[in-house]
């Protein structure tokens, strides 16, 4: 599975952003997908994760809220709905695949940076 997530960007504190992730060369239908993010100075971190049917999604504490991911199963696609942008949010971001329904997070992406400024 090869993933090439887009979107990133600089955006002000306060703005929203929408991030894509578009799956190809294999099965998406019956994967999980989520979403970390990898701060500068910093050690990635799960941002959210959508379950292969799209009914179940979980967040990290920290976008809560804020974030809502999606999946559109017919295009092979993936969103992140960042709303209420903080400096802090400031990362790149990953999209990742797991490596069926469930199970670890096997295939991902190079990643999109967005920026937020204050």
């Amino acid at each position: 599975v090869q993933l090439q997530a887009s979107g990133g960007g600089l955006v002000q504190a306060g703005d929203s952003l929408r991030l894509s992730c578009v799956a190809s060369r294999g099965t998406f239908t019956n994967r999980g997908m989520g979403w970390f993010r990898q701060a500068p100075g910093k050690e990635r971190e799960f941002v959210g994760d959508i379950s292969w049917s799209g009914d179940t999604t979980s967040y990290a504490e920290s976008v809560k809220g804020r974030f809502t991911i999606s999946r559109d199963n017919a295009k092979n696609a993936v969103y992140l709905q960042m709303n209420s942008l903080k400096p802090e949010d400031t990362a790149v971001y990953y999209c990742t695949a797991r490596a069926g329904r469930i199970g670890v997070f096997r295939y991902w992406g190079r990643g999109t940076l967005v920026t937020v400024s204050s």
